[in-house]
């Protein structure tokens, strides 16, 4: 007889695949942000290779489960549950030393991961930390020229500019720029995403127009390779807003904030964490047109998505400082008694640029 499909037919049948084909789908899925269907495929590869690895030995360690935790940490990381990829990457670093080895390259890529998540959450010694173990692992078994090799300079660039301290970082991003151009060509996207890294980083040093230049060649590979609506064509756009707005140029710089803002929706879905700083950077330019009311909606999302994810990250007490000041700004009329408060000391946070983190 003829009919619509079962769907849960289709799910038995995806957790009915072996453990190895279960990590593949998994990874695929979330490569593809299907990330509802990844972590089912991926819990269902934990789940399948501890119950094979039990019945053959009892300690539950098989490479496959180490990958798909590895992978599913890396999901949560990327859905912004940081506090549970956090513990997964812990629970899982000694098992892959143990299953790998230490010096392996599911170690380093482990560690990579763990790294990008400590720079989204504050922690940046210890993002530093796992960066380096990464990279000299990765150093030692690919070579120096190896992609996976520029992705941790990448990274090691991006966790400088989080500090502030541009001028160390700038060398991570023209090494991770000129590997992966050597590698790939100059007009990859993946080098495109180097660009944008390394402009913010040129910006930092007191090069604008330079800045500038490698950010809109950044962005023009990047919608061509993806079309409008990607992670990386999004933060071209948010350090392109941070350009205009440093010098003085509000129309372009709002245009820029609100299009980044959102992609950034469209893609990691509203109140993501990883939308904070154009929030905050875009209530910082509704207070400088004297658009109170505006200036808090963007902060008080920006407080919203951090609280949750990354209580203790520094963007927080920004985001905190610009709620109370635009909240001060507001007319009489429309501040609620409860919401009152006083001024912040401090200035609103200034114009700040993004990495796309590999």
């Amino acid at each position: 007889m003829s009919g619509r499909a079962d769907p849960g037919s289709a799910v038995d049948a995806v957790e009915q695949m072996p453990a190895e084909e279960l990590l593949r789908h998994g990874l695929r899925r979330r490569g593809e942000n299907d990330f509802t269907e990844a972590e089912r495929a991926l819990r269902a590869a934990v789940d399948q290779a501890r119950r094979g690895d039990q019945a053959r030995r009892g300690d539950g360690l098989t490479g496959v489960r180490v990958r798909a935790q590895i992978g599913l940490a890396t999901l949560w990381r990327m859905r912004g549950d940081y506090r549970r990829a956090g513990l997964l990457f812990a629970l899982t670093l000694p098992a892959a030393e143990r299953t790998f080895g230490p010096r392996s390259v599911e170690v380093a890529a482990l560690c990579n991961e763990w790294g990008v998540l400590g720079k989204y959450t504050g922690r940046f010694r210890q993002a530093e930390a796992l960066y380096r173990r990464a990279l000299e692992i990765l150093e030692e078994a690919r070579g120096p020229e190896h992609e996976d090799v520029a992705t941790v300079c990448h990274n090691l660039g991006g966790l400088a500019h989080a500090r502030g301290d541009h001028a160390a970082g700038e060398p991570w991003a023209r090494r991770a720029t000129q590997v992966r151009a050597r590698l790939l060509g100059e007009r990859h996207p993946r080098v495109a995403a180097d660009l944008a890294a390394w402009a913010a980083l040129v910006d930092g040093c007191g090069r604008p127009a330079e800045a500038e230049a490698l950010l809109r060649n950044a962005l023009a590979v990047s919608e061509a390779a993806y079309g409008p609506e990607h992670h990386d064509v999004a933060a071209a756009l948010h350090n392109l807003a941070a350009l205009a707005h440093r010098r003085g140029d509000l129309d372009e710089a709002r245009a820029r904030y609100t299009r980044a803002l959102a992609v950034k929706d469209a893609v990691l879905g509203p109140g993501h964490p990883e939308s904070a700083i154009t929030l905050i950077n875009l209530g910082a330019l509704h207070r400088a047109r004297r658009r109170p009311d505006q200036a808090e909606a963007c902060y008080g999302r920006a407080v919203e998505a951090l609280r949750r994810a990354a209580p203790d990250h520094p963007h927080l007490a920004a985001a905190r400082r610009g709620l109370a000041d635009a909240r001060a700004e507001l007319p009489p009329a429309d501040v609620e008694p409860r919401r009152r408060t006083a001024p912040a000391r401090e200035e609103p946070i200034a114009p700040a640029r993004e990495e796309t983190p590999s």
